[in-house]
């Protein structure tokens, strides 16, 4: 059992939000071309916007889907191995794939991008590893900042890597919204349950813009 006390702990916690907002930080004034040319293609896709990672990068990949389809951009997660087991067969020259991974180096998102690439389809690799075999699969690539040293425990957990590929595809969803005109009523409408459902003041009110410039 460690021995450390709480005030070595709460030094401990404050180090991690400080490296994870460090992470954020980077992000502004280096991705943002990048959000607006994912954005602008996921929002003229004739057919579907399919995200696709493993890991940890499944599960940022799967929120990245939800995200877009509540943003008024519809989308649907496909996880890599799944997708290499036949679930690719779902996928189509006229789709768009957003594959994420951290370090390039996830085999068979690697394996599946070759494949849907070889298909015709253009697939987006979101990484922070552009000369990694994932990314040069791609058709195309976004390139997020490394993270920092210690930012991911070991250069193995991934913390703030995660948070950086998640508030890119925050950036992307918001941005998808401005191109389309999907507004705040719009989102109630696609999200009748639970809080958002219940916001009766959106669904009666001014049919507003997700942002004000």
């Amino acid at each position: 059992m460690s021995k450390l006390d709480d005030a070595d702990l709460r030094r401990l916690a404050r180090t991690v939000l400080v490296r994870e907002a460090a992470g954020l930080e980077s992000l502004v004034d280096v991705v943002e071309p990048s959000v607006v040319r994912i954005a602008r293609a996921a929002v003229s896709t004739t057919g579907k916007v399919i995200t696709t990672g493993s890991g940890t990068s499944g599960i940022m990949a799967e929120r990245l889907a939800h995200l877009l389809s509540v943003c008024g951009t519809p989308a649907l997660y496909l996880p890599s191995m799944d997708a290499l087991h036949g679930g690719m067969g779902a996928v189509g020259t006229d789709d768009l794939v957003l594959a994420i991974s951290k370090t390039g180096r996830s085999v068979e998102s690697t394996q599946l991008v070759s494949g849907l690439v070889g298909r015709g389809i253009r697939v987006v690799a979101v990484t922070e590893a552009a000369d990694s075999p994932f990314a040069s699969a791609a058709t195309d690539i976004v390139e997020l900042p490394t993270t920092a040293p210690d930012a991911d425990p070991g250069d193995m957990i991934a913390l703030t890597s995660t948070l950086a590929v998640g508030a890119w595809g925050d950036a992307v969803g918001v941005v998808a919204m401005a191109l389309t005109g999907h507004t705040m009523r719009d989102v109630v409408d696609l999200h009748p349950a639970g809080g958002v459902g219940a916001r009766d003041d959106v669904r009666t009110g001014d049919n507003a813009p997700v942002v004000a410039l």
